[in-house]
Parts: structure tokens; sequence; C-alpha cells
């Protein structure tokens, strides 16, 4: 992975967009809806940017660009016509401590600015490393008509409720549980009925956990997608050696893991505690703990 997703909190950032034509607007779209200081450096101006200069969401300054210019800024996006002048500046901008990007020049950007899609503050971005920004786009294109518009509201709700629940449930696990219980009831819409399922959720509780029975040598990717949402919910990896890398990335990633082995009464008392375990061996004690626990879920190829 050469370019690593990073969210960055944009309300004390300072940036600088150096070129004002169609492409530099086509950035600023983007950079106006953070909160970060942008300044706009450029002698010709395309009416987009100056549209924005005169709502005064940023700093416009119509002229060539000055070396002064790139002292104390954190992100630099040079889109001149200018290549030479591109690299000029991107050296100057390194020189004074910013991270650059040069558009349409992935070898000479320090960092990349994928695709999104915005709903608020839940934001999704796509990514091919600049190898191929138009398949970026299109996938982007699917996930707008994936995530309904509804998501932005009910991520404001979830946000402004989040302190309500870590008062009445103190175990981090708790919490995730009720989240957890209020998606599945609530779905990702956002109507008149949405306050009456959060406070349901107060008085619901999942009765017990999940055993899931996975084989060790099993092929990750045979295994079918309707048990991803199933394995981003376990609790606790019971493993006897360490699984395929493929097999990993689709497991919750702040799950507990060991290779320590544990009673069958142990087992039963996380499932009645409402812990997800998932347990990865071989055949035979699968077949074995199946017999022990019936309720148990053997994830397999092409069945669940």
């Amino acid at each position: 992975m050469r370019y690593f997703p990073l969210y960055i909190d944009t309300s004390n950032l300072s940036v600088l967009l150096v070129g004002a034509g169609e492409v530099a607007a086509r950035k600023l779209d983007l950079l106006a809806r953070t909160d970060a200081d942008i300044h706009v450096v450029a002698p010709q101006v395309c009416d987009d940017i100056a549209d924005y200069a005169d709502s005064g969401r940023i700093e416009l300054s119509g002229r060539e660009v000055v070396s002064t210019d790139l002292q104390d800024v954190d992100l630099v996006y040079i889109a001149t016509a200018d290549n030479l002048l591109n690299q000029q500046l991107a050296e100057l901008a390194r020189e004074e401590g910013a991270l650059v990007n040069v558009v349409d020049d992935p070898d000479n950007c320090d960092f990349i600015t994928p695709s999104i899609v915005d709903r608020g503050r839940l934001v999704v971005a796509v990514s091919t490393a600049g190898a191929a920004p138009v398949f970026a786009k299109d996938i982007r294109g699917k996930l707008e008509a994936l995530l309904p518009q509804s998501l932005s509201p009910l991520m404001d709700f979830i946000a402004e409720k989040r302190h309500e629940v870590q008062q009445k449930h103190f175990n981090p696990s708790q919490r995730r549980r009720f989240w957890e219980r209020f998606l599945r009831n609530n779905g990702e819409r956002y109507d008149s009925h949405t306050i009456t399922r959060y406070q349901q959720c107060f008085t619901e509780e999942d009765a017990f956990g999940e055993l899931l029975l996975l084989q060790q040598d099993v092929t990750p990717k045979l295994l079918p997608i309707a048990i991803i949402p199933w394995l981003q919910r376990v609790d606790l990896v019971l493993q006897d050696e360490v699984p395929p890398q493929a097999l990993v990335e689709l497991i919750r990633r702040d799950a507990s893991r060991s290779f320590e082995p544990m009673a069958d009464s142990e087992l039963l008392s996380c499932w009645e505690q409402g812990q997800w375990v998932l347990r990865i061996t071989n055949e035979t004690e699968i077949q074995r703990l199946k017999a022990a626990f019936p309720f148990a879920k053997h994830l397999r190829p092409g069945a669940i």
C-alpha cells in the first residue's frame, strides 16, 4: 500500500492552491467543503474560483506565485499548465515543510486526493493510487447510488446520542452491541420513527452471542459474501495458528485474538454473555464443536 488513507482534521489546516483554471476549480470544490483556510494564487482566475472569492470562502491573490506564498502552509496543490514551474514550486514547498500535490502528476505528489462520497459525517474515499482515476470515479458513482442521502442526518443523530449511550453503557462491548441493535432495527433511514427505535434499544438486549466455526485451511475468497458482516462483529478470535492475511482482512480489526485453548464451558459462558466468538481450527475439532454446540454457525464455502 503506497498511499495510506488518512482523514485529517482541517479546522486548523492552511492550504495553498496555485492555479485558478478549471482543473484547480474542481479541486477547490472539494477543499471548500472543509474547514481549512484556503489561499488561491494565480494571475488569471476562472469564474468558479472568482465566485468562491466573492463569497469570502477563500483568499484570492490575482498574481504570480512568490516564494513567501509557500511559507507556513500545510498542504500545497499545484495546478498550473507549466510542468517546469510545477516542479520548481513543488521543490520549494517541500523545503518549507509542506505536503505537495501536483495535479495530474502522481509521481510528483506527497499525497493524492481520492474520489469522495460525502454523506456529512460519513465520508467514503476511493483511490487507485493515481493509476486509474476514471475507475475510481466509476466506483464512486456506484457508492453514490448505494448510500442514501438520509445517512447524513442519521450520522448527526448518532453523534448527538453518543454521550447518552456512553453514560448508560459503561462497557465498550455493550455500547457496540447497542449501536449494532439500533442500526439493525433502524437501517440506513432517518425518519420520524428513528428516535423511537433508538429508545427501544435501551430495553431490548441481545439474548445470546454467536459461536462461529471456520476451518483454518479455508480459501477466503470462496466464502459467501453474506458472512462478512458477521466477521465484522466478532469480539474474540480463537485460532490454532496464524490465519492467512486474506482472512485476517475480513475479521473485525480490534477483535481480541488468542492461541490459548478455551474449554467448552468457557465458550458457553461467552455465548451466554452475548459475545461473538470465532473459532478457527481443523475439521475434526469443528465437527466436535458442532456436536457440542448445535447453535454454532459453521462458515464454509458456498454455505453458512
